[in-house]
């Protein structure tokens, strides 16, 4: 994966992709799906299962279900930018999603998105046992529109 002065890919040429973006986690991984035109997005799952293989069976059934044309997967970062220690493996997640779907993956920085996510959804009144089932699928939400709305980012494979 691409580090420092990596490629970046411009959201100025908006297209009617339809993106899934990911809020990555070691038990939980959320989904939303977006219109790059529209610049909207939407939750749509939170993948529970701890083992690679049934993480990405499960991908699989929702990009046969949605057939993307890009991933965007968030990048923990520390408050100061520096990269925060889960930054890796979400790397490692990227690299995993092109590897096996070929499609690709954009980065980007979603420092601050599950807090946000939570004070929303706390916001609309849900219980913290409603909130936590709902929390990662929102994350990426946010991480998709924070996509579309120009955040900068760093794109696997680096020649696209």
């Amino acid at each position: 994966m691409p580090k420092g002065n990596a490629p970046t890919m411009s959201s100025s040429a908006t297209s009617n992709r339809l993106v899934l973006g990911f809020d990555f986690g070691t038990k939980r991984i959320g989904v939303a799906v977006g219109q790059e035109m529209l610049g909207t997005a939407r939750p749509i799952a939170t993948l529970t299962f701890l083992e690679n293989a049934h993480r990405f069976a499960a991908i699989q059934k929702l990009i046969e279900e949605w057939h993307p044309e890009l991933f965007v997967v968030g990048l923990p970062m520390n408050v100061d930018g520096s990269e925060h220690e889960m930054s890796a493996r979400c790397r490692r997640f990227a690299n995993q999603l092109y590897g096996r779907f070929r499609i690709p993956v954009a980065l980007v920085d979603e420092r601050f998105s599950s807090i946000v996510a939570e004070e929303e959804l706390a916001g609309r009144g849900m219980s913290w046992q409603e909130r936590k089932a709902v929390v990662d699928a929102e994350a990426a939400r946010l991480i998709l529109e924070s996509f579309f709305q120009g955040s900068q980012h760093e794109i696997y494979p680096p020649h696209q």
